[in-house]
C-alpha cells in the first residue's frame, strides 16, 4: 500500500479494537425565533404611515374604569384590581362623602396592600386615571404612530415609530389602500406611567390571504 493510501485511511483507535474515531460534530446555532406574518403585495411605498384609533374602550363590567391601565400601574394582576374594586360602593347623586371614601379605600387596600401596593400609590396612579365621561374626558393618552416597511412590492412588517401611551385594549390599526386588511396590535402594561399602555408590536393576521 502506497504511502499516499495510508494517510487516506481514517484514524484508529487502538484502545477500541482499532475502530474508527468518532469526531464529534457541532450543532448548528438555532436561529432566532422570528414570527412569521403573511406575504400581502402592496403598491406602497416604504415608510407609509398607517393608522391608529380607538383604543380607549372599557369592557362591560370593569366599573367605568381602564382597570388594565390602573392595574398595569399599580403592578397587580388585573383580576387583583377588579376584585379589589368589586367591593367599592359608588357614590350617588355627587361625590362620596367622608366615610364613603374611608370605606372605599379599606376595601381597595385590603386587596391590594399584600400585592405591594401603598396608599400614596394607589392615590397617585386612581388620580391620574381619573376622569368624568359625562364631561367627555378621558384619561391621558399619547397616539402611537408607525410606519410600513414594503421590500420588493411586498409587505414585510411595520416600524413602531412613537409606541404611544394610555392604550386600555389593542386600537385598530389601518393602512391607505388596505382598509380590509387584519393588522394585530399588541400593546403592554407597565409601572411607568408615562408609558403605560403603550404599542408593542404589530403584525398582519395569520388568517389573512395574499
Amino acid at each position: 500500500m502506497s504511502a499516499t493510501m495510508a494517510l487516506a485511511q481514517p484514524p484508529r483507535n487502538e484502545s477500541a479494537g482499532d475502530a474508527p474515531v468518532k469526531v464529534p460534530v457541532k450543532a448548528p446555532p438555532k436561529s432566532q425565533k422570528v414570527d412569521a406574518q403573511p406575504v400581502v403585495k402592496t403598491s406602497l411605498k416604504d415608510g407609509t404611515s398607517v393608522k391608529f384609533s380607538g383604543g380607549d374602550e372599557i369592557p362591560l363590567g370593569d366599573f367605568g374604569r381602564p382597570i388594565p391601565l390602573i392595574a398595569g400601574a399599580l403592578g397587580v394582576p388585573q383580576d387583583v384590581f377588579r376584585q379589589a374594586f368589586s367591593g367599592v360602593t359608588p357614590a350617588r347623586g355627587g361625590g362620596p362623602t367622608g366615610e364613603q371614601a374611608r370605606a372605599n379605600k379599606a376595601a381597595l387596600m385590603k386587596v391590594l396592600a399584600p400585592h405591594g401596593v401603598s396608599n400614596d400609590r394607589l392615590d397617585a396612579v386612581s388620580n391620574y386615571y381619573r376622569f368624568n365621561p359625562g364631561r367627555g374626558e378621558t384619561w391621558p393618552r399619547t397616539p402611537a404612530a408607525a410606519t410600513v416597511q414594503v421590500k420588493d412590492g411586498m409587505i414585510t412588517g411595520f416600524k413602531i415609530t412613537s409606541a404611544g401611551s394610555g392604550y386600555s385594549v389593542p386600537p385598530k390599526v389601518t393602512l391607505p389602500g388596505h382598509e380590509d386588511l387584519s393588522i394585530e396590535a399588541t400593546i403592554e402594561f407597565g409601572k411607568d406611567l408615562k408609558t403605560n399602555g403603550r404599542v408593542k408590536s404589530l403584525k398582519i393576521a395569520e388568517n389573512v390571504a395574499n
